[in-house]
């Protein structure tokens, strides 16, 4: 890691990282969803009350926007990044509620550099967002493309 930029070689297969720590505050809950999300159980208190939650709950978008943010401001911009082809496998597996503090997990599972581009390389990262439990609420395999600091084939 020169200058303070993560490149290709310097991410290790099975490196997990925590960080974060977002409170979900309810108006901003409930303004998201007004905006982006509008189910009853995200924008009417009363509504959500007779709902499955009894609550008002984010919307799974605005868990992932919000995950966004903190990989973004702890992970991505340390990182030569490329910007990323997508994920796969998104799962909303608890109801993020309001009051809930969330954090992210982020384990490299894979990287491979590319044939056809051998300056950069993606790495396939598992995303893990949990609450002040320690309960996973969100979670999908990422990939994130990245720049190589050689034109190495043994990393």
């Amino acid at each position: 890691m020169s200058d303070g930029i993560e490149y290709f070689e310097d991410i290790e297969i099975g490196r997990v990282l925590e960080f974060g720590s977002k409170k979900m505050e309810r108006r901003e809950i409930i303004e998201f969803a007004k905006k982006y999300d509008p189910q009853p159980f995200h924008i009417d208190e009363e509504a959500a009350k007779d709902s499955i939650y009894g609550d008002v709950i984010a919307s799974g978008w605005h868990t992932g926007s919000v995950t966004m943010r903190m990989m973004v401001d702890h992970m991505v911009n340390d990182r030569a990044g490329l910007g990323s082809p997508g994920f796969n496998n998104l799962k909303f597996k608890l109801p993020v509620r309001p009051g809930d503090t969330l954090q992210v997990r982020s384990t490299v599972m894979d990287k491979k550099r590319s044939r056809s581009r051998p300056n950069m390389g993606t790495i396939f990262g598992l995303v893990e967002v949990l609450n002040q439990k320690g309960d996973v609420v969100m979670s999908f395999e990422s990939l994130g493309m990245i720049k190589a600091r050689t034109l190495g084939e043994d990393d």
